[in-house]
């Protein structure tokens, strides 16, 4: 209970080597839903509580568990109703029914949470947007609750804004169906927001894991509930490393991420375009789903590989084409890279399009990524003097909101905050 410590604090070493004071120890929960969009983000900040001494236990499926297991928090395992990452065939195309999936993975969450909480209640729970059922159960046992959010948060006005979409799902087919469901599912649970939209899209208190120049109408964010601290970076030795070819005057990196990569038209256009392009070395991901042969010859100027170590290749590149990802988009903003987003799905048209805004990308949209178009992209992005200043402006800001660091000590607030209660 956290009003059992609030006397007890110790001094610990986190993982990068400070000494401060902390209270100690915490039980942590931990929520989110097995896609690596989600889980990945929150990564070094679970590794850095347990490092501060907190105990951390991390609700997920247990096809999770190595990742889980690498921060030193434990593995409750539930199993989603979600379809797995890397399997985008498997969603729903209608919008009703993609919020339908969410909510029967939340009802398949619900009962192990409350067993949870019932043999080893938590002092605190952090949960990822996707993961509604431990907001739910943790209101209905009055533990306090932060949401770590991976991508861009609510804003104020959000309803009014959006509000042709949220009329669409509301009143589409199924629609009202859902929201009684979910209604239901609120009042049977026991938590005490009831109002959908509201307990959907805005929590009470917020980790921004994001710069904040990716924020949609960041101004009107609020700043008593929402706190960004910019993407955050742990140890990743684990994932292996990338030396730059000696004699590469410049390097590309070209990703569409874990899920929608079976895309081998759009690499080819990407071999056209790059392959032989004077002092440029490509890095080329084409992920799992798609067959090396397909790409046909590779220019002696790329290598291809099916993963890379994403953020070890940018600290390296003079560019990045990217699928705009919050993840990839923040990276390449903290490593000052140029990007040619082509987005594929949900948020990365939004991070295309803030880019873009921010002045350091081009948006192509598949149909229109022919190699012209991506080459022309690249030159003239990495010729433009205009983009490497706003680039070096916008990597200096979000190396200055904190990662990882901050968001602990923030989660470290929330534990003291209840603690005085």
């Amino acid at each position: 209970m956290v009003g059992d410590m609030s006397e007890t604090n110790r001094l610990v070493s986190n993982s990068e080597g400070d000494t401060r004071m902390t209270r100690c120890p915490a039980h942590i929960v931990m929520a989110s839903i097995p896609a690596h969009g989600h889980v990945n983000p929150s990564l070094a900040v679970i590794t850095e509580l347990v490092a501060r001494g907190h105990r951390v236990s991390y609700v997920n499926d247990p096809s999770f568990a190595g990742v889980v297991a690498s921060t030193g928090a434990t593995l409750v395992p539930y199993r989603t109703e979600l379809p797995f990452d890397g399997d985008p065939a498997g969603w729903p195309q209608d919008p009703v029914a993609v919020q339908d999936v969410f909510l029967d993975d939340a009802l398949a969450m619900t009962p192990v949470l409350q067993e949870l909480f019932a043999g080893d209640r938590p002092d605190l729970v952090l949960y990822d947007i996707g993961a509604y059922a431990a907001r739910a159960v943790a209101e209905a046992h009055g533990v306090p609750v932060l949401q770590l959010s991976p991508t861009m948060v609510g804003w104020e006005g959000i309803e009014e804004d959006l509000a042709e979409v949220f009329d669409a799902i509301r009143t589409g087919p199924g629609g009202p169906e859902h929201y009684r469901r979910f209604e239901e599912w609120l009042a049977a649970t026991g938590a005490v927001v009831r109002d959908v939209e509201r307990f959907k899209n805005r929590p009470d208190r917020a980790i921004a894991l994001i710069p904040r120049a990716l924020q949609p109408n960041a101004d009107r964010v609020d700043p008593g509930r929402i706190t960004f601290v910019g993407q955050c970076f742990g140890d990743r030795s684990h994932q292996g490393g990338w030396q730059r070819p000696a004699g590469a005057e410049r390097v590309l990196l070209v990703s569409l991420g874990s899920a929608y990569t079976d895309r081998p038209a759009f690499y080819r256009e990407c071999l056209e375009a790059f392959g032989g392009l004077p002092g440029w070395h490509v890095v080329l991901q084409i992920g799992k789903h798609t067959d090396e042969a397909a790409l046909g010859e590779v220019p002696a100027n790329v290598e291809v590989h099916r993963w890379v170590p994403q953020f070890d290749v940018l600290a390296q590149a003079d560019a990045f084409v990217t699928h705009a990802g919050t993840g990839g988009a923040s990276e390449g903003m903290f490593h000052g890279v140029p990007m040619i987003a082509v987005p594929q799905a949900v948020d990365q048209f939004a991070n295309a399009d803030s880019l873009v805004a921010l002045g350091v990308a081009r948006r192509l949209d598949t149909e229109d990524a022919t190699a012209a178009a991506l080459r022309a992209a690249l030159l003239e992005l990495t010729a433009d003097p205009g983009t490497a200043g706003r680039l070096a402006g916008l990597s200096e800001q979000a190396r200055a909101e904190g990662g990882t660091a901050r968001a602990a000590d923030l989660v470290e607030a929330g534990l003291e905050r209840a603690a005085a209660v």
